[in-house]
């Protein structure tokens, strides 16, 4: 296995009063637990319910998010990147963090409310623009071109769900071969074992791959 997903809400991470601390810190060894079993890809999905918070106290959450995860991963030996979907930020969807650690193979992707369908239309618009350029004609698109203008790049193996048994929108086109794991600890309490226990699940299965 070298690629894991895990999907958490904003509510893991993220008090009412903007906190963090039980979370972030447990966010931190998750991350130091997957690279001591050699896995060297981890993508984070934060889900916001946009709907119910009022405009300017999400931007404000979002902001305060991806401050404190830079902050939180800024010492990992591994290639970070954080990604929102909000006008909040200048970027809009962009890298931020630590990409400058060398060429250790290990890469970490943060994304806060930037999910799968974001990711598609923006990767159909770029496709549209160059059949309107001439770059590419129509019967030419195929599964390779539309990933090559996909921003997550890697197929994850295994996508944990802590807490809850809703899935996410996220890598919706990357994860359709993945594997699901859904606990119900949720993620103040999720320890090494439940990780473990994961990755034995996974272990355990017979992958298809669509077959």
């Amino acid at each position: 296995m070298n690629h894991v997903l895990l999907v958490l809400d904003e509510t893991d991470l993220l008090s009412d009063e903007m906190g963090f601390g039980l979370g972030m810190e447990k966010l931190k060894h998750f991350i130091k637990w997957c690279h001591a079993l050699k896995i060297d890809i981890i993508s984070v999905y934060i889900g916001f319910i946009q709907d119910a918070m009022d405009k300017k106290l999400l931007e404000k959450a979002y902001s305060h998010l991806v401050q404190h995860l830079t902050k939180a991963l800024s010492k990992e030996k591994a290639s970070v990147a954080i990604y929102t979907d909000t006008p909040a930020l200048e970027s809009g969807h962009g890298a931020l963090g630590n990409d400058d650690v060398g060429n250790t193979g290990k890469k970490i992707s943060i994304s806060i409310g930037f999910g799968g369908r974001s990711e598609l239309t923006k990767a159909i618009k770029k496709i549209a623009k160059k059949v309107e350029t001439g770059e590419i004609e129509p019967e030419e698109i195929d599964e390779k071109v539309i990933e090559s203008e996909l921003i997550f790049k890697s197929e994850p193996d295994l996508v944990i769900r802590s807490g809850a048994t809703r899935l996410t929108d996220f890598l919706i086109w990357q994860s359709v071969y993945s594997e699901f794991y859904f606990t119900d600890v949720n993620w103040a309490n999720f320890r090494k074992i439940d990780l473990l226990r994961a990755v034995r699940d996974f272990q355990w299965r017979e992958r298809r791959f669509g077959r």
